[in-house]
């Protein structure tokens, strides 16, 4: 009999798609068989839309992937692939169609190796990078290296990752601290998320050679506590490298020392912003400050800091094994390098995608996403969270990369990309961003505070149908102000999904102000449900489920909605089997 070893995507969204069962009934099923099989876990590969993902390797190394693999499956994929040798079919990954591919540097071994096992993480060369650069390589050589790299900044600002190394190594100081932002917070983005499940190590190198360029001796992983999977991982493997030697005293069998901790945060969003971030690791309320000084003069307890986020440190160790030229190759002249997205919303295909900068919108919705489900159209895609923008669909060509991006009034941000269809309303979808931004201001700033809540005011008044004339106008006013008077990116980036909404679909904006109609179909309060009388039969089926009786009509006759009963609900909508019942 063969010996096999079986792995199973095991990040958080293989475990919600049941991948946990499907471990337990592998290890059953072989237990008790006395099959010569292994079995072992992984993280997640970036196709979430296949979970649970199990991937058969054979003694040469040859792979068989299945998709949404159920414990049901699992006693077929046994018997008919590992024992007779014949692959089960109607579970295999279907081959890749994508004219457009991804090149994986920052998900490197991400859904290939074990996370909770060094061992696989040096056996793909990790910590060699680290181990050269303490012993032959100066500060200067290093950050010179990442410069010709040309990596920016992948939390969003996209500043680049040299300058604010090289700021942080000339500070003067008694200690210096080298800090990873994973306090990732942007609804529908889950890439730092899916790196620190599937491949901690990387961004733990990626800081041990950042800590060498600045001259930092301690660092901190500042992870928001709503990632327990993410935190038993990374903690796992800082102990592990500890006992390894790589971090701690003597690092590598050198002079050098490197302690690493992690502080789970609390989950507020400001403190995705460095210098609150760096509040609520002094124990403060995660509050921005005044800039400057900046970090990498005066930031942890006033010492010289450099913060980085876990995508940006994951890119470090490649790019010193191949090279920064290597790296430099990848993207475009604006933009250097590869950039994770988080694809969300109304597409296909949603997971991580890892794409070289200069790509389009188009290759990455259409090609590697599939495009928009259930046949529906594209309208518009939201990148950057909160702090961005929503980029209409006549846009989908736009370059994907720093300046290109911004020039729609959307950011890169760190990465959320939610892709939006015919359904959704953009002056709700403005509402729901903005209330999140509102709910989550650190209520330090004035314009940022009251500000973003007398927008939101506006907001839900147009959503319920009680919009006014010079509304737009307030709204716009508004917008200005509360981003040329706040103080942190929060404040300054609250207003960019109520403007790019403005810019792009105005229209919407005056309709339900002006029409009292909502032309997605999405905000209750502007909907009306009649009942078609030629269509309708009678079956009294909308009738039963209305919660209010608004509908009335004798059985086999066309029934008929009371306008003033009726609470938007739809129920008569969704009961209906005879398209019968109207909605405007």
């Amino acid at each position: 009999m063969k010996e096999y070893t079986i792995v199973i995507g095991k990040g958080s969204c293989g475990l919600a798609a049941g991948a946990e069962k499907v471990d337990e009934t592998f290890k059953t099923f072989i237990k008790e068989k006395n099959y010569p099989f292994q079995v072992r876990t992984t993280g997640c590969n970036g196709n979430c839309y296949q979970e649970p993902i199990v991937d058969i390797y054979d003694t040469q190394g040859n792979k068989t992937t299945y998709v949404n693999v159920h414990e049901a499956d699992v006693a077929t994929i046994l018997e008919e692939h590992l024992i007779k040798g014949v692959p089960v079919k109607e579970r295999m990954a279907p081959k890749p169609t994508n004219r457009k591919q991804q090149v994986r540097i920052a998900l490197d071994q991400c859904g290939i190796i074990d996370p909770e096992n060094i061992d696989h993480y040096i056996e793909t060369g990790g910590y060699q990078s680290a181990r050269e650069v303490y012993r032959s390589w100066t500060p200067e050589a290093i950050i010179e290296e990442v410069k010709i790299s040309g990596l920016a900044g992948r939390g969003g600002a996209g500043f680049p990752t040299w300058f604010k190394w090289n700021e942080a190594k000339k500070a003067e100081g008694s200690q210096k601290y080298m800090i990873c932002n994973a306090d990732e917070g942007d609804p529908g983005a889950f890439m730092d998320r899916s790196v620190l499940e599937g491949n901690p190590h990387s961004v733990i190198e990626g800081m041990l050679i950042g800590a060498k360029a600045i001259g930092a001796e301690e660092g901190v992983v500042y992870v928001r506590a709503e990632y327990p999977l993410a935190i038993a991982r990374l903690t796992r493997a800082i102990d592990q490298a500890q006992k390894r030697g790589f971090l701690g005293e003597g690092i590598f069998d050198t002079e050098h020392r490197f302690h690493l901790r992690i502080k789970a945060g609390a989950g507020a969003f400001v403190c995705g912003e460095e210098t609150a971030l760096i509040a609520s690791l002094e124990g403060e309320r995660g509050m921005p400050r005044l800039k400057p000084p900046f970090p990498a003069q005066k930031g942890y307890w006033g010492q010289p800091t450099n913060i980085n986020n876990v995508e940006t440190l994951a890119n470090i160790p490649w790019i010193f094994k191949h090279g920064g030229k290597t790296y430099a190759e990848y993207g475009n002249e604006n933009s250097k390098g590869t950039k994770v997205f988080a694809l969300t919303g109304k597409i296909q295909k949603g997971g991580l995608v890892e794409i070289p900068m200069g790509y389009t919108l188009r290759d990455v919705i259409e090609d590697i996403g599939g495009g928009v489900r259930e046949g529906r159209k594209l309208k518009a895609v939201q990148m950057g969270g909160p702090s961005g923008g929503c980029i209409p669909a006549e846009k989908i060509d736009t370059v994907i990369d720093y300046p290109s991006v911004s020039q729609t009034g959307a950011i890169m941000g760190s990465g959320g990309m939610v892709v939006m269809d015919d359904t959704t309303c953009m002056v709700d979808m403005a509402r729901f961003f903005l209330d999140f931004t509102r709910k989550e201001s650190c209520g330090k700033c004035n314009y940022c505070r009251i500000g973003t809540l007398r927008m939101l005011e506006i907001l839900n008044r147009i959503t319920e149908g009680k919009g006014q004339d010079g509304d737009i106008e307030l709204l716009e006013e508004l917008c200005l102000k509360v981003k040329e008077g706040s103080m942190c990116g929060l404040g300054q980036t609250a207003p960019n999904p109520v403007l790019t909404t403005l810019r792009y679909f105005r229209n919407e904006y005056e309709d339900h102000i002006y029409k009292k109609k909502c032309t997605a179909h999405s905000c209750r309060a502007l909907l009306t449900y009649t009942i078609d009388e030629e269509a309708c039969v009678g079956c009294t089926r909308c009738a039963k489920n209305c919660p209010v009786q608004a509908i009335s009509g004798d059985k086999k006759k066309p029934h008929v909605i009371d306008q003033e009963l009726c609470i938007q609900c739809g129920k008569c909508l969704k009961s209906c089997k005879f398209n019968a019942v109207l909605v405007d």
